[in-house]
């Protein structure tokens, strides 16, 4: 029953990585004999003119990207905090063991770019995505013996919207064809039941080649890197009990739930007046019973609340306040570009290993500003 709650909290922590399209866009070995430029016919970026003038062939200055994103990340849950109809919260760290949390998203992100530098990229990014998240949980409770029993089992999924903006930079640095990029970017993404946006950080550094095509200004860059995501850890929201929960047998897993930590409770007593004034006075003893007592009563407050909400199940809610962090911040990636032209580009991304995976693809259409 509580891992039901718990899984109100988690659809909303999703957090969206922002994705910032990072290539090799310049032909960067010196020619020998730079060739003399009378006049450089745009604004940006600042110093183009010596650069074209010391033999780079810079891309065109200003760029606008569409690009689809789907990713699936591993969660870890702390901290956990749950109430209902705005009542009391209850800590529920004991009782609710996590097996899985997986939060998944599918985004388009829209990303209008110029170059500032010859050597730096900055962009905006607005995002539109689908998100939802996954849960495996148990509600746990000790016996006389310190032993502790599932009670309760939950597996449910919850679907959000979200919506973000944000900005990001990328230095880069070449040599002959290869080239280093350090993509970052902060995005603030407001999630639908989440009291507040999620506020990340993504830093992607990658390593590529460029190849050309006899075509002129047609080429394709292969790159590997990786790709670093941190977020606000912190999450606090307001729910529907019935968005997530299915309401079919609650009444009755609740109702099983209270006979099980009675008779926990009835157990735990029951040992601790067997006991001895001394061994009471033990603190090992003492602990264990001090434990047991928390956690049943957690447990039965939670219960007692829920028993509560589903007095009126269809306005009930749920708030919750938990610390959540991917299990993983690393994941590998490689990638593609193709350039048709100075004007389009096609890109595909792929991102795994650790528990994150990912996958981009994007178009891209560049002109001079």
């Amino acid at each position: 029953m509580k891992r039901i709650l718990i899984a109100l909290s988690l659809s909303a922590l999703i957090c969206i990585p922002s994705f910032a399209q990072v290539y090799a866009n310049k032909d960067l070995p010196l020619k020998i004999a730079p060739p003399k430029v009378e006049s450089y016919p745009y604004m940006l970026p600042i110093w183009g003119k010596k650069a074209v003038e010391r033999g780079f062939q810079l891309p065109y200055s200003a760029g606008i990207s569409t690009q689809v994103l789907w990713q699936e990340s591993e969660l870890i849950i702390d901290n956990l905090n749950v109430g209902f109809n705005n009542g009391p919260m209850y800590n529920l760290d004991e009782n609710i063991r996590f097996e899985s949390s997986t939060a998944a998203a599918t985004a388009l992100s829209i990303r209008p770019d110029i170059w500032l530098f010859p050597f730096l990229n900055v962009y905006g990014l607005f995002i539109k995505a689908k998100t939802s998240t996954s849960i495996n949980a148990g509600l746990w409770i000790p016996d006389a013996e310190n032993n502790w029993t599932e009670v309760a089992a939950l597996s449910t999924k919850a679907n959000f919207d979200a919506t973000g903006v944000g900005f990001g930079m990328t230095p880069t640095i070449g040599i002959s064809r290869y080239w280093l990029a350090l993509d970052m970017n902060v995005v603030w993404t407001d999630v639908s039941a989440l009291d507040k946006p999620v506020f990340t950080f993504v830093f992607g550094p990658r390593f590529g080649k460029t190849i050309k095509f006899k075509k002129p200004d047609s080429n394709i860059a292969f790159w590997a890197g990786g790709f670093r995501v941190k977020f606000t850890s912190s999450t606090t929201g307001s729910i529907l009990l019935s968005e997530v929960l299915p309401l079919d047998g609650l009444q009755e897993k609740v109702d099983q739930g209270f006979i099980k930590v009675d008779d926990a409770q009835t157990q735990v007593d029951a040992w601790w007046s067997g006991l001895t004034p001394a061994e009471q006075q033990n603190p090992a003893n003492a602990a264990r019973y001090s434990t047991a007592n928390r956690a049943l009563e957690a447990a039965g407050s939670v219960l007692t609340a829920v028993d509560g909400a589903l007095s009126n199940a269809d306005t009930a809610t749920v708030q919750y306040s938990l610390d959540k962090n991917l299990r993983n911040k690393w994941n590998f990636i490689v990638g593609s570009q193709y350039q048709l032209n100075r004007h389009f580009m096609l890109r595909a991304e792929v991102g795994f290993l650790a528990s994150r995976t990912q996958v981009l693809g994007g178009i891209q259409y560049r002109f001079g500003l």
